[in-house]
């Protein structure tokens, strides 16, 4: 069984339906531990909730990239973590820990990539940017991270339509409604090739 260590910054739903999709068996792993760069997180929150273990790292907690950098590749390390998901993290993860985990850390984004992508290009960001484009069709995209934001190769995408009177608000809440049911699948396949 494969142990997953989560990265969120702040409401976690999807680190959410992966903890749901590992209790009824959708998924062969278990999370074991929890980072976040927000001690106020909800993600903290639910994974304290679910008994997993939880790690506040910051700027506050360990000034400088290079302290950050380690002490997120040793909170994994310590929980002998086989797969990273970045699910809602906010930060850009440093060069110890993608070269100790490449090819094993997978990033959530609400987009088609390449487009919408990019530092700055979260949340209601990239929906707003979608309506105002005119693009008719938006979606998720799930993808290995290997250095900087959003541009490694993508592993799987859904398309979502955007309907003529969206928001950014009604966009971003199909966005996400789909992206719970496209991570669980994409993780189930990723694990499923592993054995």
């Amino acid at each position: 069984m494969k142990r997953l260590g989560i990265l969120a910054s702040h409401r976690g739903t999807n680190f959410q339906a992966i903890i749901d999709a590992c209790k009824e068996g959708r998924l062969d792993a278990e999370p074991v531990v929890a980072i976040s760069n927000n001690s106020k997180s909800v993600a903290l929150c639910r994974a304290r909730e679910a008994g997993i273990a939880t790690v506040h790292l910051s700027n506050a907690t360990h000034p400088g990239c290079d302290k950050l950098d380690n002490a997120i590749l040793d909170a994994l390390l310590g929980h002998q973590v086989d797969l990273v998901i970045t699910a809602g993290y906010m930060k850009k993860l440093g060069p110890r820990t993608l070269a100790h985990y490449s090819g094993r850390i997978i990033n959530v984004h609400p987009s088609l990539l390449p487009k919408y992508g990019g530092k700055g290009m979260f949340g209601l960001n990239v929906h707003e940017a979608v309506i105002n484009s005119g693009d008719k069709e938006t979606g998720i995209s799930i993808h290995w991270i290997y250095g900087d934001y959003d541009t490694g190769p993508v592993i799987s995408q859904q398309v979502i339509a955007v309907l003529p009177d969206d928001t950014p608000e009604t966009l971003a809440k199909r966005v996400l409604a789909s992206e719970h049911q496209l991570l669980i699948e994409t993780l189930a396949n990723l694990l499923e090739q592993e054995q």
